[in-house]
This record gives structure tokens, sequence and C-alpha cells, in this order.
């Protein structure tokens, strides 16, 4: 699928659940952006349960956040926070005492076409689910990334998010993450394969993020760990985002075992083809 190239894109990252690392997968993406000299900007529109701030380590630099723009208590450079060490990299905290009411859609396609003249990349980190929160969040994007991991409540609940996507009127093109991939478990058929569920989601695949224990450390020290296998993972998306045609290094067949389990699941799915409908 053809992806508009512009002089500034915000691509919203998003899952069907939460606790398959959509965080993670937004702080480590920005900070791969930034490391390429891309001035990027991550937004986090989890209000009410941020934790975008702690994993890129500046949580105790907020002074205002996504709510304080929306409610005119400060402008919205105020609120931006900068890396120390991307110097590239920006962060817009959300609120931890509001709800994801406080903000509308239409507020924040506002906050995204201020920062667009300024950022080549704005990613928004969204709420898991469906709700107020999730419509927030895609109302601006250009694309969408959807992250999963390799576990078959996870695919369903991705099928359902691309569901919700192509019945929205504006349709941003979405991509594949699949994240935490254990390639010994999928050797033994423990764990779904990325064939396994890009067959599922027929959806295209823009990376595969192995399982790395370096990405928890980096986490807890507030810091993205580029030469981890996981880091090297991320760096590979941001190439793809950026138009390189990259092999995908962390794919692992494991001959469509799991795509026919997961047919015994129905009912789910939101979609026309979806394995879930059948």
């Amino acid at each position: 699928m053809a992806i508009r190239q512009s002089a500034s894109r915000v691509i919203t990252i998003t899952s069907g659940k939460g606790g398959v690392g959509k965080t993670t997968v937004t702080a480590n993406l920005s900070a791969a952006l930034a490391r390429m000299g891309r001035r990027v900007v991550c937004i986090d529109a989890d209000i009410g349960l941020r934790n975008l701030d702690l994993i890129l380590g500046v949580e105790n630099r907020i002074v205002n956040d996504l709510v304080d723009v929306v409610e005119g208590r400060c402008d919205l450079a105020h609120a931006l926070i900068r890396h120390k060490a991307y110097p590239e990299l920006f962060i817009l905290p959300a609120a931890q005492n509001r709800d994801k009411t406080a903000v509308s859609p239409s507020q924040m396609i506002r906050i995204t076409d201020a920062l667009r003249p300024q950022f080549e990349f704005i990613l928004i980190d969204s709420p898991a689910g469906i709700e107020r929160g999730f419509k927030n969040a895609v109302a601006p994007a250009d694309e969408v990334l959807i992250v999963t991991n390799p576990e078959v409540s996870a695919v369903r609940d991705a099928d359902r998010i691309i569901g919700m996507i192509e019945l929205l009127e504006k349709r941003p093109p979405s991509r594949l993450i699949i994240n935490r991939v254990k390639a010994e478990m999928v050797k033994r058929r423990e764990m779904l394969s990325a064939e396994d569920v890009t067959d599922i989601l027929s959806i295209e695949l823009i990376g595969v993020v192995p399982e790395d224990e370096a990405v928890l450390i980096a986490g807890n020290r507030g810091m993205p760990e580029p030469n981890s296998r996981a880091g090297q993972a991320f760096t590979e998306i941001a190439r793809r985002l950026l138009g390189e045609n990259v092999p995908h290094s962390h794919t692992d067949a494991s001959q469509g075992f799991f795509k026919r389990l997961t047919r015994l699941f129905t009912g789910s799915g939101t979609r026309q083809g979806s394995v879930f409908d059948e």
C-alpha cells in the first residue's frame, strides 16, 4: 500500500489490547528516527495513564501537558520536552489527572497541524482499544502502525482494530508491527510466526521485533537501547518509514500451524475476509 509522502507525517501507533508493547514501540521508533537526524515529536494520547515519559526518561521534567495546551493554560512550545540524549526528539506528555474526554478528535487535529511545520514525524501513542482515546489518536493520522504480539488473543484484537480503521471516513493506510517474537517458540510451533499473523490479518508488515530483555532494562532507565536485537529491529522499521527497501530479518515461518488453530475462534472479526469470520 502506498504511503503518502509529505513534509510532515502523523503516524498513530495503536493496538487492539493493552500490554503488547505499543508505548515501547512508540518510544524506540521515535528515538530511531531522531538518531537518523529526523526531527520528531511523540505525543502521549493515553490521557490518565501516561507512560511514554517514563520510557523516554523525561518524567521529572514535565511542567505542562497535552490537556494544558488544549485548555489554554500554556502554549504548545512550553509543553514540549526536548530529549537530552536525542536533541531532535521532543515529547508532548499526557495529563495524569484527567480522562480521555478532556481532548476531542478535532483538538488533536489542531495540535498536530500546529506541529507539522516544525517536525518531520509526529508519532502518536494511542490508548489501547476502540473508545474515545483511540478516536482522538487516529483523527489526525496520515498512517497507522498497528502493534500486536504473536498470540491468538492479541491478533484477534488487532483484527478488530483494522476493521475499525477501515470503517473510518478518512481511512488512513495501516501497516503492522509484530512485537516480542520468540524465535525458539516459533520453531517449536508454540507461538505464531510473522507469516501466520500477516496471513490472518491481511495487512502489510513493516517490522518484526524480537523479544529482548534489553528493551525492559532500557525502559527502566529511560533510555532506548539502539544496539540490542530489538533496537536494531526498530532501526529497520524507521528505515522502512523513510522509504528504504530493508529485508525483514526476524521473520520465521511455522508452516501455518497456528493459522489453522485460529480458525476455531469465530465471531469477533469485523472485516470481510478475516480468518476470524470464517
